[in-house]
């Protein structure tokens, strides 16, 4: 597996697109940008939402043109910025500028003279970090208790809001098949019936696909492994089958299983560490052979992905 480019500030601007609409959610995401733009001393907000896999961010910002429609680009989920961080772990990252710089400096490095305070915190939908926002403060702030308490009911709120939308959708499915894959990456995808018994066909799936892109046998092994664990919660979870999705981009393997039935929220910040738990251990599993994991909950159903890179 080849090593991974960055993503920069530059691939960011240049990748813009003039409008990106989450899925039934455009006014969700413009009302949304009103509330953060109005929170107190903001002079400017972000909102990013959870893309391909959780590879990629879905970004608009406040200060965008976003009267006809909300002006979205891609991201990836990975550059080291406070957003990105919050996203990943659902911790929040607040904090002056100068404060900021010592982890982030790239980041503070580049901000406006008028920015003296960001505040990074997560949107929380039904247990699952759905995305995140930021805010930039003209003003010093003193982020005690109380004000970390509004923004993360804030957080919420836009969470629960978002929800609504996704339930609210007509689509009986969403199937991965129909997810946009970059370009020049590699994608395969496999239905699983309703049978513990499919778990095996699966894997021999995932093996021969891997092996026939060339990846590395500790990589295909990994992944096996991960995908066995999820495929299991997921025919057990719903009593119904799911869908798998693998995708190679850039040297990096994102695998994706989706059910259509299941409303068992995983968090990963919440796995158990009960070693009798039979799905706790499993996750644990795939936190521990995969480089990053998470799961997306809509009205269609669950996804739950995992990524490997190289080292």
């Amino acid at each position: 597996m080849g090593a991974a480019r960055a993503w920069t500030y530059a691939d960011e601007v240049a990748h813009s697109v003039a409008s990106r609409p989450v899925p039934e959610g455009e006014t969700w995401a413009r009302s949304a940008l009103a509330q953060l733009a109005h929170v107190p001393g903001v002079h400017r907000a972000g909102l990013a939402l959870l893309e391909g896999g959780g590879r990629r961010l879905l970004f608009a910002a406040s200060d965008r043109d976003n009267e006809g429609s909300v002006e979205w680009c891609e991201v990836d989920a990975y550059e080291d910025v406070p957003l990105n961080h919050t996203v990943r772990t659902g911790e929040p990252v607040v904090g002056s500028v100068a404060e900021l710089a010592r982890s982030y400096r790239a980041f503070a490095d580049r901000q406006a003279a008028q920015t003296h305070a960001l505040a990074s915190l997560p949107v929380l939908a039904a247990g699952h970090v759905q995305g995140g926002f930021v805010l930039f403060f003209d003003t010093p702030q003193g982020f005690d208790r109380p004000q970390l308490a509004e923004l993360e009911a804030l957080g919420a709120q836009l969470g629960d809001d978002l929800r609504r939308v996704q339930r609210a959708t007509t689509r009986s499915t969403r199937s991965l098949e129909a997810e946009p894959v970059p370009h020049g990456a590699q994608a395969a995808t496999y239905l699983v019936t309703a049978d513990p018994r499919a778990v095996a066909p699966a894997r021999h799936f995932l093996t021969d696909t891997l092996t026939n892109w060339g990846v590395d046998d500790d990589a295909i092994d990994n992944a096996v492994l991960c995908l066995s664990e999820l495929i299991t919660n997921a025919v057990i979870h719903t009593g119904d089958g799911c869908e798998l999705r693998v995708v190679l981009d850039d040297g990096v393997l994102t695998t994706t299983v989706r059910d259509s039935g299941s409303r068992v929220v995983v968090d990963p910040r919440n796995v158990t560490v009960d070693p009798l738990a039979v799905h706790g251990r499993g996750l644990q599993i795939v936190d521990a052979c995969s480089t990053r994991w998470g799961s997306e909950l809509d009205a269609a159903g669950m996804t739950v992905w995992f990524v490997l890179e190289p080292a």
